[in-house]
């Protein structure tokens, strides 16, 4: 594949200044990277899951005014889009690169993940390394490692996600900007496949509560 890894500028787009100007550099340097990810891990996920998996590059399309403050390529089931259903995630902010695990606040499947998700969670705790990290906004840069959240913070999150509205839940790992831009396209795709295939559990669940 063509992926050559991420490169230094392709983290200052999120510096520039600009709906227009942002979004003109995201599209010219970002976003056929991304696309090249999502070519290649659709084929790698489908074969994970035993679903079809389709990739969606982030558009930003209904922005108008406020420039993103990351961007990325999400996997799901549908062909349709990703929101509302479990999905995966590679994506980047100006700190950093993301690979994630992700349920966010449009699915409408989120309380019974929760709940299919509580059953597991001594498994799931144990499964998770303890450098991944774990999220509640997928807007934001901020996360807390897996370390912190074995007692009992994790039950927590996962309530939360039945209870609130806009509660999410993410899991995966941050690549600091010094060290993505350290890694080739190989070691970085080896990288990716590393941590989806730690992820998968919390995938699987997505089958007990969610069928096309």
């Amino acid at each position: 594949m063509s992926f050559s890894g991420f490169k230094k500028n392709d983290f200052s787009v999120f510096a520039i200044e600009g709906l227009e100007p942002r979004m003109e550099k995201l599209i010219e340097r970002v976003r056929p990277k991304l696309e090249d990810l999502g070519g290649h891990f659709a084929s790698e996920l489908s074969a994970l899951t035993g679903e079809e998996m389709f990739y969606h590059v982030a558009k930003h399309a209904r922005r108008t005014v406020n420039p993103p403050k990351d961007t990325w390529v999400a996997f799901s089931s549908s062909k349709r889009g990703y929101k509302k259903l479990p999905h995966f995630q590679i994506g980047l902010f100006e700190t950093h690169v993301f690979i994630w695990f992700a349920v966010i606040y449009e699915s409408p499947v989120k309380k019974e993940y929760a709940a299919a998700l509580q059953k597991e969670l001594k498994t799931i705790n144990a499964s998770i390394p303890d450098y991944f990290v774990w999220s509640q906004d997928h807007m934001k840069p901020e996360a807390v490692q897996h370390s912190e959240m074995k007692n009992g913070n994790l039950s927590g999150l996962v309530r939360s996600l039945a209870e609130v509205k806009k509660a999410e839940l993410l899991c995966g790992i941050h690549i600091p900007k010094d060290e993505a831009i350290q890694m080739d396209g190989k070691a970085f795709i080896q990288k990716a496949d590393s941590v989806f295939r730690t992820l998968m559990p919390l995938y699987e669940l997505k089958k007990q509560v969610y069928s096309e």
